[in-house]
């Protein structure tokens, strides 16, 4: 338990950051499983549409500090590698 009053706002501030970025996180989760599942599946042209909203969507992600810049620019590099052989 907190001790003193900015030690318990601090904690009140934390949970409510916690769920906004977990909520954030999960989005971006399930957006990624559903362009990956998009390109095993071979459904090229469908994929191709995905990949701007999902790159999108972690460039917001960074933006409201639930994932680093670097962590989102591997993932949006190596989601676009993987519909390239794919494309091929």
């Amino acid at each position: 338990m907190p001790n003193t009053k900015s030690a318990e706002r601090r904690m009140r501030n934390s949970k409510r950051k916690n769920l906004q970025n977990s909520s954030v996180k999960s989005r971006l989760r399930r957006m990624e499983k559903q362009f990956r599942a998009a390109v095993a599946a071979g459904k090229q042209d469908e994929a191709a549409k995905l990949l701007p909203g999902v790159h999108s969507a972690f460039d917001k992600a960074v933006k409201v500090g639930a994932v680093k810049r670097p962590t989102a620019n591997r993932k949006k590099s190596r989601l676009a590698v993987s519909l390239k052989p794919a494309a091929k």
